[in-house]
C-alpha cells in the first residue's frame, strides 16, 4: 500500500512518517519537493506516486501573516485540498485531511461538536473551512480531522516557546481567556494510522466523514504554560522565572493582528465513540512530549 504524505517537516508530518511506516510504503514530500501553491505539481506528484492513501497535514499556519497573505493562504489551505481530493477521487484513494479548531468563532459556552456551525474570524480560520468544504464536495472517501492546539518533538510550538522563555525571564504574561486542548503530533499520527487500517479491514463500510481529533481534557494557555514550565522545574531544568510569576491576562492585554477563538475546545465523542478509542488526557500526552525535549 502506498501512502502520500505532504508536510512531511511539520510537526504532523514528521510523526506520520513515523506511524504510518508500519502501515504500508510513505512517500513523504515537503514544499521543496512539491509546491502546493502550484496546482500542476500537486496533480502530477499524485499521478506519479499513485497512491491508495492521500494524507494531508500540510497547511499555511501562521495565523497572523496569512491577514496579510490571503492568496497563499488560501492557495495552501483551500485550493491545494481540492486539488488532492479530486486526485483522490480520479485513482479511488483515500483522502485524511487536517483542519483546525479556528473554523469556529469561539462564542459557545461548551465543546463544539462536528454540527455545530462553522464562523472563523481569521483568514486562515476561512480558507482552512474552504478546504474543508472542498474536499468533501471532491472526494466521498475522505476523514477530515479538525483538531487544536498542536505541538509534538519537532518544530516549533507553544511549550518550546515557554520553555525558552522561563530560563530568559523573570516574569511572563499568558493568556489565560481562551480555552483549548493542547493535542500531540503523535497522537494525531496514530489515529491516522488506526483510521487507515480500519479502513482497509472495513473497505465499503469505513466510516467516513468529518471529526474532531482531540485528547480528552480542557486548559487554558495559562494553566498549560504553568504545566509545562513545572514539568520542566522538576526535571531540573534551570528554570529562571518563579511560579508566582508566569501571571495570567486577558486576551485584550495581548492583542493579535488576528482573533484567537476564545473557546477552542472540540467535542471528541463521535472520534472515540465510532472507532473505540480510549482517548488520553491532554497532560499525558505533553508530558511525553516533554520528556522527549527536556
Amino acid at each position: 500500500m502506498k501512502i502520500l504524505v505532504t508536510g512531511k517537516n511539520g510537526q504532523v508530518g514528521f510523526e506520520l512518517r513515523r506511524a504510518l511506516s508500519v502501515v504500508g510504503n510513505v512517500f513523504a514530500v515537503g514544499s521543496a519537493d512539491c509546491d502546493l501553491c502550484d496546482e500542476l505539481a500537486i496533480r502530477e506528484l499524485v499521478r506519479e506516486v499513485q497512491p491508495d492513501i492521500i494524507v494531508n497535514p500540510a497547511a499555511y499556519t501562521a495565523v497572523d501573516r496569512a491577514e496579510n497573505d490571503k492568496e497563499r493562504a488560501a492557495a495552501i489551505n483551500s485550493h491545494a485540498p481540492r486539488v488532492l481530493a479530486e486526485e483522490a477521487e480520479r485513482t479511488g484513494a483515500m483522502l485524511i485531511h487536517f483542519s483546525t479548531d479556528y473554523v469556529f468563532d469561539g462564542s459557545k459556552h461548551g465543546a463544539y461538536t462536528e454540527t455545530d456551525h462553522p464562523n472563523p474570524q481569521t483568514i486562515y480560520g476561512a480558507t482552512k473551512l474552504a478546504g474543508e468544504a472542498a474536499v468533501q464536495a471532491s472526494c466521498p472517501r475522505f476523514v477530515i480531522l479538525r483538531t487544536s492546539w498542536v505541538l509534538g518533538t519537532h518544530g516549533a510550538n507553544f511549550a518550546k516557546t515557554m520553555l525558552r522563555l522561563a530560563t530568559e525571564k523573570d516574569e511572563l504574561n499568558v493568556v489565560a481567556d481562551q480555552l483549548g486542548v493542547p493535542t500531540t503530533a503523535a497522537f494525531l499520527a496514530d489515529v491516522s494510522a488506526h483510521l487507515i487500517r480500519q479502513a482497509q479491514r472495513d473497505g465499503g463500510e469505513f466510516p467516513y466523514g468529518l471529526y474532531h481529533a482531540v485528547p480528552d481534557g480542557e486548559t487554558n494557555w495559562h494553566a498549560y504554560a504553568c504545566h509545562v514550565i513545572e514539568q520542566a522545574r522538576a526535571s531540573g531544568r534551570p528554570i529562571r522565572v518563579p511560579a508566582a510569576n508566569i501571571h495570567p491576562i486577558s486576551t485584550k492585554d495581548y492583542p493579535t493582528p488576528a482573533r484567537r477563538p476564545a473557546n477552542s475546545m472540540l467535542d471528541n465523542r463521535k472520534l472515540g465513540d465510532t472507532f473505540g478509542f480510549n482517548l488520553p488526557h491532554w497532560q499525558d500526552g505533553v508530558d511525553h512530549v516533554l520528556e522527549n525535549i527536556l
